[in-house]
C-alpha cells in the first residue's frame, strides 16, 4: 500500500479514490481477456496431446483459474486500498498531520487485513483446504505489514518530497469518504 499511501498522504482521499477505481478497472479487463483466451477455439496445430492433456486443457487450466483470482483480486484491492485511505486520511486529520510513520503503518494493517480476509477465501476457498487458504492469508499479511514497516522511512522522503515539488498537502476534513463517489 506504499503507492496508495503517498496519494492519499498529499493529494487526499478523493483524488486517490479515482486511482484505486482504474485499478479495479484494469484488474476486471484482465480477467475478462484471460476468460476470453481461453473460450476461442485453439489454432489447428496447436491442440495435440503433451502427457495426457491437449495444450488447450493445459492452458485452459492455467488461465482458466484467472477470471476468479483476478475477481477476487479487484474486490480484495478495492476494499483494502478504500479502508486504507480511509484510515490514513482520518488519522492525518486527527493528528494534525503529524506521526506520518504511526499513519502508515496503522493504515496498511487495517487495509492488508480487508485485502486478505476477501481475496484468499474468494480465490482459493474450494481449491485448497481451508486451513491452508487462512495460513496463507496470516502469513502474506504480517509480510506485507512488515515490508511497508521497513519502507516507512523511504515513504516519508517520497512524501515529504513530492509535496514539497507539487506545493500540496491535501487534509481531508469536508471529504465525502464514500467508495463510489468520483467527485473530489
Amino acid at each position: 500500500y506504499v503507492a496508495g499511501d503517498v496519494l492519499t498522504e498529499v493529494y487526499g482521499y478523493a483524488r486517490a479514490r479515482r486511482v484505486f477505481w482504474a485499478s479495479v478497472a484494469a484488474a476486471v479487463f484482465a480477467a475478462g481477456m484471460a476468460a476470453f483466451v481461453t473460450w476461442i477455439p485453439p489454432a489447428p496445430g496447436w491442440n495435440t496431446d503433451v502427457g495426457g492433456l491437449t495444450r488447450q486443457d493445459a492452458f485452459a487450466l492455467n488461465f482458466g483459474q484467472a477470471p476468479r483470482i483476478v475477481f477476487a483480486s479487484a474486490l480484495a484491492i478495492a476494499a483494502g486500498e478504500f479502508v486504507n485511505a480511509y484510515v490514513l486520511a482520518r488519522m492525518k486529520v486527527a493528528s494534525e498531520g503529524k506521526n506520518l510513520w504511526m499513519r502508515m503503518i496503522a493504515s496498511t494493517a487495517a487495509g492488508q487485513a480487508a485485502d486478505k480476509l476477501i481475496f484468499y477465501p474468494l480465490a482459493f476457498a474450494g481449491v485448497w483446504e481451508l486451513k491452508l487458504v487462512f495460513t496463507v492469508a496470516a502469513t502474506n499479511y504480517a509480510l506485507q505489514v512488515a515490508w511497508e514497516t521497513m519502507l516507512v522511512p523511504v515513504t516519508s522522503r517520497i512524501v515529504g518530497w513530492m509535496k514539497r515539488a507539487e506545493g500540496v498537502d491535501v487534509y481531508d476534513k469536508e471529504t465525502d469518504f464514500t467508495p463510489f463517489s468520483l467527485k473530489e
